[in-house]
């Protein structure tokens, strides 16, 4: 598997079917007043690093991590393509967050995912990389669709 991951805009013309689908996917299953996804309009400021995977050139997922002070950060907008799932390309692009949130010199990342069924796979691949589960943190509530974690990059 050939890939790369880098840094670029959410605005990207081709990154249309990505946002598309992880909207869909975000709206599949979970009320609307429970969904805390971010827009390509809303990635595109100063607080969000924004990455794409990529293969021969096509954009297959997206990540980013947004700035919530000088020491911690959350993870938004992971998504990967349902035809190339299966080949550990949330595994990377999770890893490249991992990395890049250290470089930028946070300490901890934190992130919010679903209670559903569709989230099952994202939790699991966060405990794994050594997630926990923590209690809202900054701009959240208690909220029983939601499951928040957080890990040190110490």
């Amino acid at each position: 598997m050939t890939f790369t991951i880098a840094k670029e805009s959410p605005l990207g013309a081709d990154l249309a079917l990505l946002m598309q689908r992880h909207t869909e996917d975000m709206h599949a299953d979970t009320p609307p007043e429970s969904i805390h996804m971010m827009d390509a309009g809303q990635l595109a400021t100063p607080e969000v690093s924004f990455f794409v995977l990529r293969e021969a050139g096509q954009p297959l997922a997206m990540g980013a991590f947004k700035r919530i002070d000088a020491g911690h950060a959350e993870i938004k907008s992971m998504h990967v393509l349902a035809e190339a799932r299966g080949r550990g390309l949330s595994r990377a692009m999770l890893e490249h967050l991992l990395v890049e949130a250290k470089a930028a010199g946070f300490q901890r990342l934190s992130l919010e995912t679903g209670i559903q069924p569709t989230f099952v796979a994202a939790r699991a691949l966060y405990y794994k990389a050594g997630f926990v589960d923590c209690p809202p943190f900054e701009g959240y509530s208690e909220d029983p669709n939601s499951v928040f974690m957080t890990r040190s990059l110490a």
